[in-house]
């Protein structure tokens, strides 16, 4: 018997719709035009013999209705995909798989690392994706993604990766020798990253003080550039060590102090749910908790 469902592509069309709230990027997103992005939808509504969506300007909201499909067929459709992934991979371990990471942390932690493992697999090919925020991992681009904060992550698995400690770095020209007073670091000048604006006032706070002065200074969005500047004599700041762990051991960075904190989150590995169980996707995955255990 002929299953009494209607097509894909309008499923397809009404799930990027309830996801964009926006029919005109999510007509981008499935490849259609905004005219018969529109029809596909109004197939939808006839077929469910109810309005899906509000029309206000620009944007679309579910109407109860719209909703209750929404809840019910995003995980359908999630486990669609995933079953479709581990078909295609099933049963080989080689292929291409694409990591998220900082671009920071992935060439300074995770590419050393991952030229060993393909060094050592020939038939695997690992692509890395790189993002400035998490707001931006993209899990239909991902296989794997490295972020820095806290749970929970919709939409993915995590994973605890490791934990991250903070320190307080400059050049060796700059800081002779580390302060026993972190108060007087803020006499020195500060550099800070554009993302973690509150680095300094997490640090004082592990010291159980009150920075008696704002800590203000040049802003940088990238941590190579943070780091670079540092080098350069240009100020102190505050960085995550898994970061400068060369440069401390080399002596072309120091520690302003000797006091070392948690930062605000910690690093997770995350697999988008439509992409767990995957063979490769979780070799890779345990290839990447063992080295950090």
């Amino acid at each position: 018997m002929r299953r009494q469902i209607p097509s894909t592509t309008a499923l397809l069309c009404f799930e990027a719709a309830a996801r964009t709230e926006n029919f005109a990027r999510a007509a981008r997103e499935i490849n259609l035009t905004q005219s018969a992005f529109s029809r596909q939808i109004q197939s939808l509504e006839d077929y469910a013999k109810q309005t899906l969506f509000t029309r206000d300007r620009q944007r679309v909201k579910l109407t109860t209705a719209g909703q209750t499909l929404s809840a019910e067929l995003t995980p359908l459709l999630e486990r669609l995909e995933g079953a479709l992934l581990s078909i295609r991979s099933h049963n080989r371990s080689g292929g291409a798989i694409n990591v998220g990471v900082y671009p920071t942390l992935g060439s300074r932690w995770l590419m050393p690392r991952i030229l060993q493992l393909t060094q050592d697999n020939d038939d695997l090919t690992i692509n890395t994706i790189t993002y400035l925020s998490n707001a931006a991992i993209d899990p239909s681009l991902v296989d794997l993604a490295i972020v820095q904060g806290n749970p929970p992550w919709p939409g993915f698995r995590s994973d605890f990766l490791m934990a991250e400690t903070l320190v307080v770095v400059g050049s060796p020209q700059l800081v002779e020798k580390p302060v026993l007073d972190a108060s007087k670091l803020l006499a020195r000048r500060i550099l800070q990253h554009s993302t973690r604006p509150k680095s300094w006032e997490i640090w004082f706070a592990s010291l159980n003080e009150v920075p008696h002065l704002h800590p203000i200074g040049p802003m940088f969005t990238q941590f190579e550039m943070l780091i670079d500047a540092v080098k350069g004599s240009h100020g102190l700041a505050i960085i995550p060590a898994i970061l400068v762990q060369k440069e401390l051991a080399e002596g072309t960075l120091v520690k302003a102090h000797a006091h070392e904190c948690a930062g605000e989150g910690a690093y997770y590995l995350l697999i988008p749910n439509a992409k767990t169980g995957t063979q490769k996707i979780e070799q890779l995955r345990r290839w990447f908790l063992n080295q950090v255990n």
